[in-house]
Order: structure tokens, then sequence, then C-alpha cells
């Protein structure tokens, strides 16, 4: 199978894979080559994957997303993912990424209301 992991701005993984394991809202599910065309909405959780080279089981933290598996091409489709190959270092790893994405959310917004002060403070003062 072919695992294709993709982010808003860039494709995280492209690989070939024996076996992937992922959480659901209704749990967690495990994909292998013959399986069925199928379709779920991840819940944040970790996926797991194996590569056809065997070089042992690897992790991926995902934020909520989708999963399309259609003949042999799965394709996760998600706003934040994080890979790692050690299972221990990931919840560190996720915690750092989250960290630095809640910084640049905290700029954005600061932003976004500057601008729209401005913008009433602009249309107040046609008015007058």
């Amino acid at each position: 199978m072919r695992l294709t992991v993709c982010l808003p701005d860039r494709i995280l993984l492209d690989s070939q894979v024996s076996k992937v394991i992922a959480e659901s809202e209704t749990g967690s599910f495990c994909l292998l080559p013959r399986h069925i065309d199928y379709v779920a909405t991840l819940v944040p959780g970790i996926l797991s994957y194996e590569r056809v080279d065997h070089q042992g089981e690897e992790f991926l933290a995902v934020d909520e997303g989708l999963l399309v598996k259609c003949g042999s091409d799965v394709k996760v489709s998600t706003r934040n993912a994080v890979l790692s190959k050690d299972l221990g270092r990931l919840k560190q790893t996720v915690e750092d990424e989250f960290l630095e994405l809640d910084e640049q959310e905290r700029k954005s917004r600061s932003i976004i209301t500057k601008l729209e002060t401005d913008f009433v403070r602009s249309i107040l003062g046609l008015r007058r």
C-alpha cells in the first residue's frame, strides 16, 4: 500500500507500507493491503504504520482528519501531524510543535484584532 499524509501546506509522508493502524470516532482499526476500500474520520491520536522494508513500526501523531483507502492507496488529510520512529519521544515533539503553533496563532489573532480596530476607526472617520 502507498501511505500519503497531506498537511495544508505540504506532503508530510509518502511511503510504501504493509500495515496502517489509526483511530476513528468508533475506535482503533487496522488496514492491510487486501482490505476493502474504507473511509474514516480520524480523531486526534497516534497513527502507526509499518514500512514494506520492515524497518519496524513508525508513528505519526495526527490532529483530527480524514483517512481514505482506495485500492492500494491510503491517503490521510490532517491539519497537523508529527512524525517519529520513537513513540517515547513523540510526546515531547508534539508538545514542542503545538506550543510553537499556539504562539503563532496568538500573534495572528493579535494582528487580526489590530486590523479590525483600524478598519472600524477608518469607517467611523468617514462618517464624520
